[in-house]
């Protein structure tokens, strides 16, 4: 088989695009030239790599293989690329980042004074549940992975840089609000909302009921931390809640921290790399960076 650099790369880029046209756009060549280098790769390969259904392409399996080994190629290129940046005193190239939703809230703003500090790195940030990041942390795509419940079934290297204290609020007027201390029995009759199942904060609430040997009476369980906190502003019940999405002062005004003796619930925010992964230079400064940083977030 002889396969070009630049052929992997457009292969790549129709993987990530499902669009030969995108594809294109993406590694700057027109759609028919696109077209006929994808040819070429499917006819050195000798079986079929992708199909197109309703305009759409779709991999198959050795499609999915070679753009498996397309995107390793590219990742020790780049890996390479700036080494010898390093060498020669330059810090560029690009840093790929994947984060829970609830990180969102310190994460684009510790990037963006990394950014000014190394103005010639370009940044991608993917903001996803945690079943999108574990499936991205899968399948390799980034150069870290920000999460505070790291998946067990993948082999990962780990490390703790930050609390993530989950925190119990109400609506301002509400009648626990104005208690001193709470006892957890008291808390058996509220009506909780809580995230979705699978989301870190509910797999550390979840984790915690059981440990204490209640059972919440569940209300609502919704997707985003926004519309739970809407929906306790609007009395709908009581919520468990990181502290990083309750954001500054004038967003921790609309709702109460309850005093409740047993929270917050302890759990961390962790970096997490497939294990063995050999950090650029870039993730390499960026990882010292953020626990740096992590220390004014606390």
């Amino acid at each position: 088989m002889n396969i070009t650099f630049r052929q992997l790369r457009l292969f790549l880029a129709l993987a990530d695009t499902g669009s030969v046209s995108a594809a294109a756009r993406m590694v700057h060549v027109t759609q028919p030239t696109a077209s006929m280098c994808l040819k070429e790769i499917s006819d050195a390969i000798g079986v079929p790599l992708y199909e197109v259904v309703a305009r759409k392409v779709h991999l198959t399996q050795m499609g999915l293989e070679l753009a498996k080994t397309a995107r390793a190629i590219s990742q020790e290129w780049g890996a390479f690329e700036q080494e010898v940046d390093s060498i020669k005193g330059l810090t560029r190239g690009k840093l790929r980042v994947a984060v829970v939703s609830t990180a969102k809230y310190f994460i684009p703003r510790i990037l963006g004074a990394f950014c000014a500090k190394y103005p010639q790195i370009d940044i991608s940030l993917e903001v996803l549940n945690r079943d999108g990041v574990v499936k991205r942390l899968e399948e390799n795509l980034d150069d870290f992975y920000i999460m505070s419940q790291p998946p067990l079934h993948v082999d990962i290297e780990d490390e703790v840089f930050m609390p993530n204290p989950l925190l119990l609020v109400a609506s301002r007027d509400h009648p626990l609000g104005r208690k001193k201390s709470i006892d957890l029995q008291l808390l058996k009759n509220e009506k909780f909302i809580l995230r979705e199942k699978g989301s870190g904060t509910r797999m550390a609430t979840d984790a915690y009921f059981k440990r204490v040997k209640m059972k919440p009476n569940i209300r609502l369980e919704l997707g985003s931390n926004e519309a739970i906190k809407q929906a306790v502003i609007g009395g709908l019940g009581i919520a468990v809640l990181s502290k990083h999405s309750l954001g500054e002062k004038a967003d921790q005004e609309e709702v109460a921290i309850l005093k409740c003796k047993e929270f917050p619930i302890e759990s961390s925010w962790h970096i997490v790399v497939p294990k063995g992964k050999k950090l650029s230079p870039i993730a390499k400064v960026f990882k010292r960076y953020l626990s740096q940083q992590a220390k004014n977030w606390k």
